[in-house]
């Protein structure tokens, strides 16, 4: 007998294919036959006049610290995502020493925008080294699995101390203790290694994060000890918007990484409005990588990168004058009251913005590209709806009508800046990365940026809009669905989940995609301290498996937490038999 029967759906396999109408039979963790007339089961599951897929996976997250303070991988596991990785962008919480911790609180909090109470509350602190980090997460029971990447930052800061966050160039003792802890954490299942050169990723304070200006030397250092490890996966995170034709020194460096180590290596691919196409010369050079068995992807979002600005959210186009940052304080209630006083908004109005973070300024100034969200949440806005088009039809500033647009629904609107990936009125641009051959579907990051974004959510909007809702070009099924599940698991050499197959792990999503809506983003207070950060909910998810175990039925959530660390890569199973896949080089 069966342990579960998910009976009578419509097979989307993740490979691609066309779909097909069959059981899925699943024993422990696996599956164990696909087809009809599969025997009994001690629970069944009826999806009939459903979708059944593999469980989505998520490559790119910031999950490193709340993991540990909670099971939910939230938001990431209200939209079908079974397998997360963290670590990503050359910033986390270990290698870490006791002095160090506060260093590592101040980067997170700058560049990932998850508050320094909710650290100091939630983090146990129960490690100093990148292997004692993974004993501290092998203890962790939660709703999907999570492997977790050796960050370049901490690593730096646990070598160099306050020479390393300060980013003077690492000695040679430097780099030998480097290379050293690189090959201890891949040998204790580290899935890989990030590393990040943008000017973006600042602390609290403004500075730079630690790993952003590493020299060429330091980086090659690192990736000859990735290349004697012989295992995991890179993660690089560059500022290039889009070369300028010629200029590809950055994508040079880069390349050399991925050479030296001989190991994959993915980046972020976005279009920013002053390079518009400027991608499409960037995978010209992948290609010519990947031609020449440098194996190299662009991690491409499914939607635009944009912000959400809010009187309840981290910032927002007045959070930086000076007779606001006298209200911030109030309640929100009060602060709307306050603010809607003439008095208070002509002097708000008046006054110049002043922060430390040249980058954050520049996101809040940018008005006149914002959009008011609307309900649900329409992610390829028309160009009128701009504020500055709305602003010319009701004769006002841009400035007062985001300043009216503020202090809707009594302060819960969100303005909505899509910085990258977003030209004109159209998404069209996105369509083509996630389309080519050389990009991975990624950039959820879930785990951090709480106040500022929600992408993690990403998946549901890609089966809406992508594939259900969109006026124009769409992506059919079978491609969408292969795009969140096999393909990443590929990319992160987790080849053991991502497709309905006999012997894969029993990861799985049963989806009624005929009713599924992805709903308004909503602020909620339930991280450590009362933190805050917003949730974007999702219908259509009638049940998702992880391990075998089912996290949610029916719609709603089992209290079920089968998820555990993934430990190493993984290879695709050897017969339908093999109840575990095998750590792989």
């Amino acid at each position: 007998m069966h342990d579960i029967l998910i009976a009578g759906g419509t097979i989307i396999d993740g490979s691609g294919s066309a779909p097909f109408v069959a059981d899925v039979a699943i024993e422990d963790d696996r599956i164990i036959a696909i087809g009809h007339d599969l025997g009994a089961a001690r629970q069944t599951i009826d999806a009939r006049g459903l979708h059944v897929t593999p469980g989505f996976v998520d490559i790119h997250t910031h999950y490193d610290g709340q993991v540990m303070w909670d099971q939910r991988l939230v938001p990431s596991t209200d939209h079908g995502v079974t397998t997360v990785i963290m670590g990503n962008c050359a910033v986390g919480i270990a290698p870490c020493k006791a002095d160090q911790r506060d260093l590592m609180v101040q980067v997170m909090a700058g560049v990932e925008d998850i508050p320094e109470a909710v650290m100091t509350e939630g983090l146990p602190w129960n490690w100093e080294s990148f292997p004692e980090y993974l004993d501290a997460l092998e203890a962790r029971e939660c709703d999907a699995d999570f492997a977790a990447m050796l960050p370049h930052g901490p690593l730096r800061v646990f070598v160099m101390g306050q020479r390393g966050a300060d980013r003077e160039p690492a000695s040679a003792d430097d780099l030998a203790k480097m290379s050293v802890i690189v090959r201890q954490a891949l040998d204790a299942g580290a899935i890989g290694f990030s590393t990040s050169r943008t000017l973006i990723h600042r602390a609290l304070d403004g500075r730079l994060a630690p790993a952003e200006t590493a020299s060429e030397e330091e980086l090659m250092t690192i990736a000859r000890a990735i290349g004697v490890a012989g295992t995991g996966i890179v993660e690089y995170i560059t500022d290039f918007p889009g070369l300028p034709v010629g200029a590809t020194a950055d994508f040079d460096l880069m390349r050399r990484f991925a050479e030296v180590s001989g190991r994959p290596l993915s980046f972020t691919l976005v279009e920013a409005p002053a390079y518009p196409g400027g991608w499409r010369e960037i995978l010209k050079l992948v290609e010519r990588a990947n031609a020449d068995g440098v194996t190299m992807r662009g991690q491409v979002a499914a939607r635009a990168i944009g912000i959400s600005f809010g009187l309840d959210l981290s910032y927002h186009p007045f959070s930086f004058r000076q007779s606001y940052k006298e209200i911030a304080h109030l309640p929100l209630a009060e602060r709307v009251a306050k603010m809607r006083e003439p008095v208070v908004r002509a002097r708000i109005l008046s006054e110049p913005s002043e922060h430390h973070n040249p980058f954050i300024t520049w996101l809040a100034a940018m008005t006149d590209q914002m959009f008011v969200l609307s309900d649900p949440p329409c992610y390829e806005p028309r160009a009128e709806e701009r504020l500055s088009r709305r602003s010319e039809a009701a004769s006002l500033s841009v400035e007062e009508l985001a300043y009216h647009a503020l202090l809707e629904d009594n302060g819960h609107a969100i303005l909505y800046l899509p910085v990258a990936n977003y030209r004109t009125d159209s998404l069209d641009q996105v369509l083509e990365m996630m389309q080519h051959p050389d990009t991975v579907v990624a950039l959820g990051d879930g785990g951090a940026h709480y106040g500022l974004i929600c992408d993690a959510s990403y998946p549901s909007f890609a089966l809406t809009h992508w594939v259900r809702d969109r006026r124009g070009e769409r992506i059919a099924l079978p491609e969408m669905v292969r795009l969140l599940t096999s393909a990443p698991a590929e990319a992160a050499l987790l080849r053991d989940r991502g497709l309905l197959a006999t012997g894969y792990k029993a990861d799985i999503n049963v989806l009624d995609l005929a009713n599924m809506q992805l709903g308004f983003p909503e602020v909620v207070y339930d991280l450590p301290s009362g933190g805050r950060r917003m949730a974007q909910p999702a219908t259509g998810y009638v049940a998702t498996l992880v391990s075998g175990v089912p996290v949610r039925l029916a719609g709603r959530r089992t209290g079920a937490y089968p998820g555990r660390l993934i430990r190493g890569l993984r290879a695709a199973p050897a017969s339908p038999s093999k109840k575990t896949a095998e750590r792989v080089q």
